[in-house]
């Protein structure tokens, strides 16, 4: 047995998050897919190849490496029950027998030393909170020469969706920075190439590199569905919990709470995401693009 050491990610991918991104799995897929391809070809996933998927979440990048590595194997880890038992239940619905899944943190879970010719990761490797720690784990659980690549988000203002946020943010509230949205290890955590190469350097890894990639994502089928999708998701509770906290959630905006305004926060950020997300409605949906990090690199 071992001691997770990333508690309080453990209390959010167990709790509310992990439950609203497994009950709306299909959703974040057409969110994030679009790094798909990039991804797998950049870990270079082929027959016989024994993966690690990293924060597999639900499991569709999982399912797409086990294609590739058929009859290879590979290993979903993730910190979340939820998604995992999610995962479970898409594997076995399209008959995958070469995929296992565990539940655990990567920064100490005990994997197989030198058991994985690859290791990849869909943005879920940016929730450590101590990344050299984790990436350390997952070298030793490469061969010598073996693989890594995942996808990790880049600086917020490539990213549309976050544009969005920081403007319901300061709308909502001029007292607060846009930035408050993401604070602590989270999505942005690796959004700094330099940082990227000295993590990885000092865990273990070669020939690291890094290379911008961005994907348009489906986010709803107007802004009317793509905020209420977006008011359940991490970023948005926050911001609802920052207005009952201050006491301004009773819609006059002043923060004394007398009741004057709406009488619903929860309705204060749904409407200010409507109107951030109403510029980015298109005939085909709500389609936002997404900044990120390409990253590879090799195992000494």
């Amino acid at each position: 047995m071992y001691e997770l050491v990333n508690t309080a990610q453990s209390q959010a991918w167990n709790g509310d998050e992990g439950r609203h991104w497994s009950d709306h799995h299909d959703r974040w897929n057409a969110v994030n897919e679009g790094f798909n391809e990039p991804l797998l070809t950049a870990a270079g996933i082929g027959p016989g190849d024994r993966v690690l998927d990293v924060g597999c979440g639900a499991g569709q990048t999982t399912r797409l490496a086990a294609r590739a590595a058929a009859p290879g194997s590979v290993l979903g880890l993730d910190l979340s029950g939820p998604m995992l038992d999610r995962a479970r239940l898409l594997a076995a619905r399209e008959g995958l027998g070469n995929i296992g899944f565990e539940q655990g943190d990567a920064q100490v879970h005990p994997l197989p030393e030198a058991a994985f010719d690859a290791a990849l990761s869909r943005f879920g490797v940016m929730f450590f909170a101590d990344p050299a720690a984790a990436f350390g784990n997952i070298a030793r659980a490469l061969r010598p020469g073996g693989r890594l690549a995942f996808v990790c988000m880049a600086d917020p203002a490539r990213s549309e969706w976050a544009q969005v946020y920081g403007a319901v943010n300061a709308a909502l509230s001029s007292a607060r920075q846009a930035s408050g949205v993401f604070t602590g290890p989270g999505m942005f955590s690796l959004a700094d190439p330099a940082v990227v190469h000295e993590v990885l350097g000092q865990a273990g890894f070669d020939d690291v590199r890094t290379e911008a990639v961005a994907a348009l994502g489906l986010f709803g089928r107007d802004a009317d569905d793509a905020a209420e999708h977006l008011l359940g998701s991490g970023p948005g509770r926050h911001l609802v919990e920052q207005l009952d906290a201050t006491g301004d959630g009773d819609g006059d905006g002043d923060g004394d709470g007398d009741g004057d305004g709406d009488g619903d926060g929860a309705e204060r950020v749904r409407a200010a995401l409507r109107a951030a997300l109403a510029p980015y409605e298109q005939a085909t949906g709500v389609r936002m693009r997404t900044g990120a990090w390409l990253v590879t690199a090799v195992r000494r």
